[in-house]
């Protein structure tokens, strides 16, 4: 029987409360494959979730995104076999473990110009954007975009994605050294949102246009900015809270700043069905190959390592992608 060694949580908090446990996996079910994972994906949920943030029933493992190789079948599973590369991002929490049994229809295989490494470190931050640029606001050529956080993960795929679509392109970023970064990604202007009057200084670079949609994944810290930084019915897209949960509002406040559209959408609902998730895998696949998306790995853990990797993630110490390599 394989072995396999996990995350597990008993309790939620600091990134101590995570323990490695070892276990025997049992042989895949029907409708399920095992694999020998290569590469574990990191992401800002993961966090959310250890801390209870996003609460979880516990005992519970963590991660929601790796690549691996499969080992063995279960039955009925027909359109994989051993030796395949595959990689994944919704196939349930636990990620976080060198070996997994996975639901088959979870699985995406990968291509060949695809390797383990840049698959983890991107698949799950690859989906989001591909959705957030083509399905929550389809960007298009001349659509000033205004990406919050352009020197993180997400952020850097984002701005290189808007980018190749023909817009005009402004990061935001929490340093001027990571202001440079999201220029590198394909920022046309950084402004620090460290400072105050940042606001101003992106209104500035539009010529006084303000944005056609604003992609805010700060929360907090960027919110009622980002309100002020989107042009009259223009797009404010929240989708995720780094700097802690937006505050309630008075919706009556979109209508006074333009009568703006607000939404907080996710990434499972847009991937929910087979059909539509490895389509959408293909697009980011293919935006690998024409060198769109790009793999910046900023830092690799070992297993072992994983509360610091939850550390420095924490502490903004990371800039572009993190991977736990089992």
């Amino acid at each position: 029987m394989t072995k396999t060694t996990a995350v597990q949580l008993t309790e939620f908090g600091a990134p101590e409360v995570m323990r490695l446990v070892s276990a025997d996996l049992p042989a895949p079910a029907e409708g399920e494959v095992q694999l020998k994972q290569t590469a574990i994906g990191f992401n800002y949920i993961d966090i959310y979730q250890r801390s209870g943030k996003y609460p979880l029933p516990a005992p519970t493992g963590l991660g929601h995104e790796a690549a691996g190789v499969v080992t063995a079948l279960g039955d009925s599973v027909t359109d994989l076999k051993v030796g395949d590369r595959v990689v994944y991002m919704n196939a349930g929490i636990g990620a976080y473990a060198t070996h997994r049994n996975v639901v088959a229809d979870r699985l995406v295989k990968l291509p060949d110009h695809v390797d383990d490494e840049s698959a983890a470190a991107v698949f799950f931050k690859a989906m989001t954007v591909q959705y957030l640029v083509t399905k929550t606001f389809p960007v298009s050529k001349g659509d000033i975009v205004l990406v919050h956080a352009a020197a993180g993960g997400v952020g850097q795929i984002l701005s290189a994605w808007a980018k190749a679509l023909g817009a005009i392109v402004i990061g935001t970023a929490g340093s001027s050294e990571k202001c440079a970064i999201a220029r590198e990604a394909g920022c046309d202007v950084a402004v620090d949102y460290s400072d105050t009057g940042w606001v101003s200084r992106v209104i500035d670079a539009t010529d006084g246009k303000k944005a056609s949609v604003v992609y805010d994944s700060v929360g907090q810290h960027t919110f009622l900015g980002s309100l002020d930084c989107a042009r009259p019915f223009g797009h404010v897209v929240v989708y995720g809270s780094a700097s802690g949960p937006i505050a309630p509002f008075d919706v009556e406040l979109l209508n006074k700043k333009g009568g703006l559209y607000l939404t907080r959408p996710s990434v499972f609902p847009h991937n929910a069905d087979l059909a539509t998730f490895r389509a959408n895998a293909d697009m980011v696949f293919d935006a690998l190959g024409q060198g769109i998306v790009r793999a910046q790995i900023g830092a690799r853990f070992a297993l072992a390592e994983v509360a610091k990797a939850h550390i420095a993630a924490q502490n903004r110490a990371i800039t572009g992608a993190m991977v736990i390599v089992p």
